[in-house]
């Protein structure tokens, strides 16, 4: 390691990462090398973080982190790390999920969310082709990538998300996006099955409630991969390309405190 990188495990602990040439510290070498990197932005779009008081899914936690994003993503790129903005994206009027003429015809969480969350005739359209809910509201780049025909939980169903990154020969992958709980963990748990080393900076993704965003960080750090912070990351990955990491991180352990929040997330709470 070219700096202090560490990882936090069950949730909790936090303890640096070993740095050496046995077998066992080479692998986390190799888990934080830049040019084998690419991070995937999942569901950062209107229909769960937009300004609107009536979404079709919303997701207020993410919405506050947009600027988190942002921050993280632009950092990113100046050192060539792509980024792939990954959406929940059907067609148009439902055949997808909501209107399926197989025998479950409604997709699981739509069917589960119904036990829990309050009416919300607008889920109806939830990333429908054709509608504004598919905006993207965090930065966009010349340069960045989209995988947009994800039907379900994992950005790799039914997607051409693996051809692409294998295309990249990327062997690192960084999840950002909403919701923690959700298509962060679907995607991670599928990602470590396909052998892609898995990270997640904690305090950029985000989930449906506090609890829920930690337990999933919970499981990901025990099985499947890396948790830690944003600047972190982008410290370690600019000491590996011989650069002095952005000034906004110094003193910075968690990105918004160098990007902010959106306040506004207080009428949504």
């Amino acid at each position: 390691m070219k700096t202090e990188m560490y990882a936090y495990l069950d949730g909790r602990d936090r303890i640096i990462l070993p740095s050496g040439t046995s077998n066992f510290e080479d692998a986390f070498e190799r888990w934080l090398d830049p040019d084998k990197t690419a991070i995937a932005c999942i569901d950062m779009h209107r229909g769960h973080i937009g300004p609107e008081e009536e979404l079709t899914c919303p997701c207020p936690r993410a919405r506050a982190k947009i600027p988190a994003h942002n921050m993280f993503h632009r950092m990113a790129r100046a050192i060539e790390i792509p980024i792939i903005h990954v959406q929940h994206w059907q067609r148009y009027g439902g055949i997808d999920d909501l209107h399926s003429r197989q025998h479950n015809r409604m997709a699981n969480w739509r069917v589960l969310y119904e036990l829990y969350l309050p009416p919300n005739p607008k889920m109806d359209e939830h990333s429908w082709e054709g509608t504004k809910w598919l905006d993207i509201l965090v930065e966009e780049e010349e340069g960045d990538y989209y995988v947009r025909t994800k039907k379900r939980l994992s950005s790799f169903f039914p997607t051409d998300f693996e051809f692409l990154l294998r295309q990249l020969d990327i062997k690192n992958l960084v999840l950002t996006g909403t919701m923690t709980d959700a298509c962060v963990l679907s995607t991670a748990f599928d990602a470590a099955n396909r052998d892609f080393r898995v990270i997640v900076p904690g305090d950029i993704v985000a989930g449906g409630s506090e609890e829920a965003e930690a337990a999933a960080l919970l499981v990901t750090s025990l099985h499947l991969g890396l948790v830690t912070d944003g600047p972190a990351l982008i410290r370690e990955w600019y000491a590996r390309k011989g650069l002095t990491a952005p000034w906004e991180l110094e003193g910075v352990v968690k990105m918004t405190e160098a990007s902010g929040v959106l306040e506004e997330i207080e009428a949504f709470a």
